[in-house]
């Protein structure tokens, strides 16, 4: 097992271990800012990312599920951020033992309170997803919190980072998105 300065929920433990992983080949979609390595994870504050721990590559089994989750974010802000470019990168992804988590339901035995999943409040989903690395999953398959899609959560520190192979890059046209989607 690997090491970690988190006190893991035991029960928590027990019912992720008690999961059957399943391996992942697909598709995914993710977006970067213009120019940043699309398969580079992160370590910044996120729903499913344990912080400094360990680095975390977000992504959607949509391509609309990608532009929702960056869609949202930038929306946030008091004037849309023109002068920043976007791609969006369909990647092919593999994964061994990932946790798969059918729709937000299904989070509720996490301690998961589902009526607060699209808030900011990470709490429960980063104490569920660092007790998965800690019992050394590859990833989770998870509901997206800001579109009808799901989202593949990769741990880079597994052996799935020289699985990603990027298939194509374009530009994100924000401006088509928001028209679209009346933001």
């Amino acid at each position: 097992m690997s090491s970690s300065s988190r006190v893991h929920d035991r029960a928590i433990l027990d019912a992720l271990d008690a999961m059957d992983p399943i391996p992942f080949d697909g598709t995914v979609w993710r977006i970067t800012r213009a120019g940043r390595e699309a398969t580079r994870g992160s370590t910044s504050n996120g729903r499913w990312n344990i912080g400094s721990t360990a680095e975390v590559l977000y992504s959607s089994l949509d391509r609309d599920g990608a532009l929702g989750e960056i869609g949202f974010r930038l929306s946030l802000e008091p004037v849309w951020p023109s002068r920043i470019n976007h791609e969006i990168h369909q990647i092919s992804a593999q994964s061994e033992r990932t946790l798969e988590f059918a729709d937000i339901a299904s989070l509720s035995a996490f301690d998961i309170d589902i009526s607060r999943y699209q808030s900011f409040d990470y709490d429960a989903t980063q104490a569920l997803a660092a007790a998965a690395h800690f019992l050394e999953f590859d990833g989770l398959l998870v509901p997206s919190a800001r579109h009808n899609s799901t989202n593949l959560v990769l741990f880079m520190d597994r052996d799935v980072a020289g699985t990603l192979e990027v298939q194509s890059t374009e530009l994100v046209d924000w401006t088509a998105w928001r028209r679209k989607n009346g933001v």
